[in-house]
């Protein structure tokens, strides 16, 4: 099988000669660019490039020779963005190595740390000395009295994680955007037997607590639900027309449109489950039935943490696959998830604990750890390997290789 047939068996719920196995399809699945670099400097890859794509979280495009090595069967569309020399300045990494970093983000060194700015100055997030990553330090309504939403566009320029794109939503501006989006689909596909993902986003409870702040917007939600209303739907009105446009151009040449919206802490859901089918599940089915009712594309999400309350509501609102199957997080115990949605639900990770094992355990307790879920969550297809969320920063390469050559030597 080609990784795109084993990625259409496994999403339509059938048994692939081998489990799937993505790594950066989407920016909640890749790699960051300090074990990265270690990584090749393990293997002694000396050629290609660290591409710094996603600035926020400091992930790296994964390169063919990591598509090869590790048996990657997906990809993101984003990636056939970033091929022109012209998108790259040299970098250095927290750690020393080097990277290269997109020109098309405004990002200098102020004061022992590195900051980004939109056009009017303002410093949306900063990644201070001997932190890993950026983090967003500005909410364009925080504290901010608002009734009348029309503007709201001008709003989310300003959310820092609009703001710091992929190579693909970079060239949103473009009038010829979605003509070109249409192309470069197809091209993509053309060039790869790998599955092709398209990160869409269409965050809604996400997007509240980027324009607020997280503690703002859940107060909000309770005592000024009226126009917390009229701010979602206005933010669906926006993302609906996109999507629109977007699934014209992509429907026959991608295989995976994602969403994204985190509804979970480590131990409970983050809302209650009664207010998210109030304020959030009627936008969701909205967005997931524009894209069935247009295309045959499967909807996948991401939404991190203890969330197993809202997956029969997301299920009725029309998701296919979800992400990254937090099994460390209360209530997501594999095979409790597996039991109870795997007729209905592809699980698109869970492969490992990235938060604790990954980074700390021996290359042996990771393969452990590999095969102990995959054999649960493999069975009757429905289940694409990924770690649980990105390998961050300071994995041992050895745990990251054991991870990989365990689950691509089992077989169904």
């Amino acid at each position: 099988m080609t990784g795109r047939e084993r990625i259409l068996a496994a999403i339509n719920h059938k048994e692939p000669d081998k489990i799937p196995v993505d790594c950066g399809s989407m920016r909640s699945s890749g790699i960051s660019g300090m074990s990265y670099n270690k990584l090749k400097e393990y293997l002694n890859i000396k050629d290609g490039n660290t591409k710094i794509y996603d600035v926020m979280q400091q992930l790296s495009i994964p390169e063919d020779w990591y598509l090869d090595r590790f048996g990657i069967d997906a990809i993101d569309l984003s990636r056939i963005f970033s091929d022109t020399p012209e998108d790259w300045r040299e970098w250095e990494l927290p750690d020393n190595t080097k990277a290269l970093l997109p020109t098309w983000l405004n990002i200098t060194e102020e004061n022992n740390q590195w900051v980004c700015r939109d056009d009017d100055g303002e410093m949306l997030a900063h990644m201070p000395e001997g932190v890993a990553y950026f983090s967003q330090n500005y909410w364009p309504l925080a504290g901010v009295e608002k009734t009348d939403f029309s503007d709201l566009d001008v709003y989310m320029r300003k959310n820092a994680w609009a703001y710091l794109t992929d190579p693909l939503w970079k060239e949103s501006q473009r009038p010829d955007f979605f003509p070109l989006l249409k192309e470069k689909a197809r091209e993509l596909n053309q060039k790869t037997d790998r599955a092709v993902v398209m990160g869409f986003g269409g965050n809604l409870f996400e997007n509240g607590q980027f324009l607020y702040r997280t503690d703002e917007f859940l107060v909000n939600l309770l005592i000024d639900t009226e126009n917390m209303e009229k701010m979602l739907d206005r933010l669906l009105e926006m993302h609906l027309e996109t999507l629109e446009k977007v699934l014209d151009s992509i429907s026959d040449s991608v295989d995976i449109i994602m969403f994204g919206d985190d509804l979970g802490t480590q131990s409970a859901p983050m809302i209650d489950p009664q207010l998210y089918k109030k304020m959030f599940y009627p936008r969701h089915k909205k967005m997931f039935q524009m894209v069935k009712d247009r295309t045959d594309l499967k909807v996948f999400l991401h939404s991190c943490g203890s969330i197993q309350a809202f997956l029969p509501d997301l299920i009725d609102a029309g998701l296919d696959i979800i992400n990254p199957v937090q099994t460390t997080a209360d209530g997501m115990d594999p095979y409790e998830l597996k039991k109870e949605f795997g007729k209905d639900l592809v699980f698109w990770g869970g492969g490992v604990d990235t938060q604790h094992l990954l980074p700390t355990g021996t290359p042996e307790e990771i393969r452990k750890d590999v095969r102990k879920n995959a054999e649960i969550l493999m069975k009757d297809g429905g289940f694409v390997f990924s770690q649980i969320h990105n390998i961050v920063t300071g994995v041992p390469p050895e745990n990251i290789i054991a991870m990989y050559d365990e689950v691509n030597g089992i077989n169904y």
